[in-house]
């Protein structure tokens, strides 16, 4: 969950809602979950993994896989930038992660083990973020990727509310998904979304099994993100409970009683499908894999108390990314 570009705060855009319910999303949206002009990667970040996937001894000789985190499309979360966390992380355990600056081809591709793709933007939202939403990605770039995953490609889309959704939507299509252009939320919800085993919202799968009981992934917590259809291929991770609308406003973070709306619950906020020899992870929030603080120096994020399983399930996604069958 992100705050509009511009010194748009919280406060201020609460007053212009009307109801009561929206006022709650805008004050703890943007208050309680760390999110506003001031959201920064969390410079204390610390992260230390005491049995790393990829270590040295694992791979042998073999050179671990290579993490390409896009950063040639507008992308609002960037290596050394609001996702050096989600970075850091990959990084301890055992994987190399490099900035991907050029446009998506098969040459540039071909260098990737997985593609991280985390909110991207098309050059017309990169300071307004208002409708319209078009790509981040040209046709020719869809089809690279789409061919990539297909020969054993690594693709993790990660892609927060409305503008994102609508840049991100045309490539999510290449792959069976339909993205919901706005805010999934719950009326008078107040704190970050939590999804447990407990209650169902988080499903069984290979990513929240893990590779035993003590890789389960039990709870999650997420920060105002968007919902999607997902194909009848795909696998759900997390499915979002009823209640859940999509606020979709034609200007981020502005909402009255004519904003449009519609039932979401039901609905996945991330789920997998598998494409010829490769895979593809789709989540619907960003700031779940990284950490962040605001001016008040709060993190939120995987440091965030109710993100219980935030960093076991970034372990997990990649791991299971990377053991997408490779071109023999």
């Amino acid at each position: 969950m992100l705050d509009a570009p511009g010194r748009r705060g919280a406060v201020t855009i609460a007053r212009r809602f009307a109801p009561v319910h929206l006022l709650a999303v805008a004050l703890v949206g943007a208050l309680a979950c760390g999110r506003g002009p001031t959201q920064v990667a969390n410079p204390d970040f610390e992260v230390a993994i005491a049995d790393p996937a990829f270590s040295a001894e694992r791979a042998g000789e073999a050179a671990p896989p290579r993490v390409c985190v896009d950063e040639a499309h507008h992308n609002f979360h960037t290596v050394d930038g609001r996702y050096a966390p989600f970075a850091a992380v990959l990084r301890a355990d055992g994987l190399r992660v490099v900035a991907s600056t050029a446009p998506f081809t098969a040459e540039a591709l071909a260098a990737c083990d997985v593609l991280v793709i985390a909110n991207a933007l098309n050059e017309r939202n990169q300071s307004e973020w208002s409708l319209p939403t078009p790509s981040a990605f040209t046709p020719d770039e869809i089809a690279a990727v789409k061919a990539w995953v297909g020969g054993g490609g690594g693709l993790w889309l990660i892609v927060d509310h409305m503008p994102f959704p609508g840049a991100a939507g045309e490539l999510a299509g290449a792959f069976g998904f339909e993205l919901a252009n706005g805010f999934a939320v719950r009326s008078g919800h107040q704190g970050p979304d939590l999804f447990t085993r407990a209650d169902g919202s988080i499903a069984a799968h290979p990513i929240t099994d893990g590779a035993g009981p003590e890789e389960a992934v039990t709870q999650v917590a997420t920060f105002t993100g968007h919902a999607f259809k997902a194909p009848d291929t795909a696998a759900p991770i997390l499915v979002l409970p009823a209640g859940f609308v999509s606020l979709e406003p034609a200007v981020a973070w502005q909402f009255d009683d004519k904003t449009p709306r519609r039932d979401v619950g039901g609905w996945a906020q991330a789920a997998t499908v598998e494409a010829g020899r490769g895979r593809v992870a789709l989540f619907g929030e960003a700031a779940m894999f990284t950490s962040q603080v605001t001016g008040d120096g709060a993190a939120t994020g995987l440091d965030h108390p109710d993100a219980k399983g935030n960093l076991r399930l970034l372990r997990n996604v990649v791991r299971w990314l990377v053991a997408a069958p490779r071109p023999g």
